[in-house]
């Protein structure tokens, strides 16, 4: 597929998906009234949908980003941030101020805090774990191993938590944008930097994957670009799960489709999963407010649920060498 008619299509349908979650869903706006402050219709739209849209476009391209990136260092299309312990370290710290610390007015910013912390402290105990050698086997035995018990802690503080706090740590580890206001938005902005930084480091995931010795004759340092690497996806998973809770398979699905059909180079692949990404997540989201209205689903669920079949479908298919 030519990358150039892509790019535009996939623009396109972000834009309409975009448009659809902003301008549809369960309350009932009075286009008469759209444009004029303080109406119930104005209010709808410019403080309820139109920032979870935005956040889920900026956090779905980030995540989706730092799926790509994790897969190039890694050698390997399977893996994803999670893989490495990032998610799970940033549910647990999170999970546990959620059953520990009484409510306040400070909620969020100690909850995005908490969240962020765990992160980085879980990837600093897999690079740790890893020591001077840093190689891709132990990284990746380090993340699983950590990621299981993050995530272990979470289901016994799920177990612990007071019955007026379990629905709150259950419904945000599987993901959710029902909470999003413009304070949301603008703390999503931090994640800018880590998608910037890796858009420049394209060429260097190109060499990486070539293998340490390839690199290094290329003049790469394989192990600094690659810790790099983790550190920033790693700020990006944080601040995400910080902000939302864990959202599934969209760092493992996207990545492995742009792949699989516009080609592997990353001065490709990470821009086009970034896009991707957003159009997923905005998806995901609109679905979570319709497919149960007015039950609104864990946005975690409904990325799950489109991410896995489309997945295996895309697996079987490139396994007979069919392309979409």
């Amino acid at each position: 597929m030519n990358s150039r008619v892509a790019g535009v299509c996939l623009v396109a349908l972000w834009m309409l998906v975009f448009s659809l979650a902003v301008m549809t869903g369960s309350g009932i706006v009075d286009w008469a009234d759209l444009l004029v402050s303080g109406t119930v219709s104005h209010q709808i739209v410019s403080e309820v949908r139109l920032p979870r849209a935005l956040l889920a476009s900026l956090l779905g391209g980030g995540l989706a980003l730092a799926g790509a990136s994790i897969q190039g260092v890694f050698r390997n299309p399977l893996a994803d941030p999670a893989l490495i312990g990032i998610s799970g370290g940033a549910a647990l710290f999170a999970a546990s101020y959620l059953v520990i610390v009484p409510y306040s007015d400070f909620m969020l910013i100690g909850l995005s805090a908490s969240a962020m912390l765990g992160g980085v402290l879980a990837t600093g105990l897999v690079l740790l774990i890893g020591g001077r050698q840093t190689d891709v086997a132990t990284l990746l035995l380090a993340g699983i191993a950590i990621n299981a018990i993050c995530l272990a802690g979470v289901g016994l503080l799920s177990f612990l938590a007071p019955e007026q706090r379990f629905r709150s740590v259950s419904f945000w580890a599987l993901g959710s944008f029902n909470h999003v206001g413009w304070i949301d938005v603008f703390l999503g902005f931090v994640v800018l930097p880590g998608i910037l930084r890796l858009m420049m480091l394209a060429s260097v995931l190109d060499v990486l994957t070539l293998g340490d010795v390839e690199a290094r004759h290329l003049g790469i340092q394989a192990k600094a670009r690659r810790i790099e690497v983790i550190l920033w996806a790693a700020l990006i998973t944080g601040v995400s799960v910080s902000l939302v809770g864990i959202i599934a398979f969209v760092g493992l699905i996207v990545p492995h489709w742009v792949r699989m059909t516009i080609g592997a180079r990353h001065v490709l692949v990470l821009p086009f999963s970034m896009i991707a990404g957003a159009l997923l997540l905005i998806a995901a989201d609109w679905l979570s407010r319709w497919l149960i209205a007015p039950i609104e689903l864990p946005v975690g669920i409904v990325t799950t649920l489109l991410g896995a079949p489309l997945f295996v479908v895309l697996v079987a298919r490139w396994s007979r060498g069919v392309w979409l």
